[in-house]
């Protein structure tokens, strides 16, 4: 090989090395953000029995520095947890203190306290007048109002 040529095929070839480490790296983080859990425990209940992609989101934020994300869920699988739960009555003292009577699943109405748990991942995060924050980690996700008198 002609040494006018070694230099042009080394630059090549280092810059080829350097390309190939860059996508390597990238590919390695991406497939370790996809098998890091989600933070948000609410997000799986809402999804329990629909396949869906997880959202890299909860991560990204958590990494921005965000204490209490609330993971974006599909319209479809928060409207499906809100509908399991029901607002049977309200005892508020305040938004940080007081108890929400709901029903799950249309099982018997049970009392739960601002912050305590419903389910794993999901607790009621305030309550108001006539309506309950449900959520985690202190974040709402939604809220049941209770049934109008009519």
């Amino acid at each position: 090989m002609p040494s006018s040529l070694l230099p042009f095929w080394t630059v090549r070839l280092t810059t080829f090395l350097l390309w190939a480490l860059a996508a390597g790296s990238a590919a390695f983080w991406i497939l370790q953000s996809m098998d890091a859990p989600t933070p948000s425990a609410a997000l799986t209940a809402a999804r329990a029995g629909e396949a869906q992609e997880p959202s890299l989101t909860p991560r990204v934020a958590v990494a921005l520095g965000a204490k209490n994300p609330v993971a974006p869920t599909a319209a479809g699988a928060l409207s499906a947890l809100q509908a399991r739960l029901q607002l049977q009555g309200v005892l508020a003292v305040g938004a940080t203190r007081g108890a929400a009577l709901i029903s799950v699943d249309g099982k018997p109405a049970k009392p739960y306290s601002v912050g305590s748990a419903i389910e794993e991942g999901l607790e009621v995060t305030a309550v108001a007048a006539r309506s309950a924050s449900i959520g985690t980690n202190g974040a709402t996700a939604f809220t049941l109002e209770l049934p109008s008198k009519n």
